[in-house]
């Protein structure tokens, strides 16, 4: 890689249909940035923020995610499957991620924050010790995930198998415990 890009702050800049220079961004600021159909693939971005950003159709193979924090951004259907999961970690703070996929990822730890995760595939992925903070998960696959120790106490709308997840030491409300038995059909009151 060539050399770094530096504390730097993007303001409402259009990434749309490029590719990013295959460069460490770090310790910058993204603002109000629109990376539609952008190719970020082997790009580092370690210590940054992206706030308000709009994400829709990014192509991210290789793509290393370090200390970074999306704040209110648009994710729509993006694949985290080919991203980097060295040192992967990662803050999502009212980001809307319908329809994400982090199929066979690593994300242990992540913290998700009144995030949108409507019909997101967590399939395959180890999620361990993840926290899902007043976090909408209506149709979210969760099949063959690790979630041991993962906290759903405030998410809301998930159904998960319990004979087909690791769920040691995951925390549930009480609320939310019809979510663990939809498989069962039952009509409770």
């Amino acid at each position: 890689m060539s050399n770094p890009i530096l504390d730097q702050t993007f303001d409402s800049q259009n990434f749309s249909g490029k590719k990013l220079e295959s460069k460490e961004y770090d310790n910058c600021t993204f603002i109000n940035c629109n990376f539609s159909d952008t190719d970020i693939s082997v790009v580092t971005f370690l210590e940054c923020e992206f706030n308000n950003c709009n994400f829709g159709s990014i192509l991210m193979k290789a793509t290393s995610f370090q200390e970074v924090l999306f704040s209110g951004c648009k994710m729509l259907g993006l694949d985290f499957s080919g991203c980097n999961t060295f040192m992967f970690s990662v803050v999502f703070d009212h980001c809307n991620l319908d329809y994400a996929s982090f199929f066979g990822f690593e994300m242990k730890n992540t913290m998700f924050k009144s995030c949108s995760l409507k019909e997101v595939d967590f399939t395959n992925a180890n999620i361990k010790g993840a926290v899902f903070d007043q976090c909408d998960m209506a149709k979210t696959v969760f099949d063959n995930t690790n979630a041991e120790k993962t906290d759903f106490r405030t998410a809301k709308n998930y159904s998960i198998d319990p004979d087909n997840n690791i769920l040691k030491k995951a925390k549930f409300s009480k609320f939310g415990l019809l979510g663990l038995l939809s498989k069962y059909d039952l009509d409770i009151e």
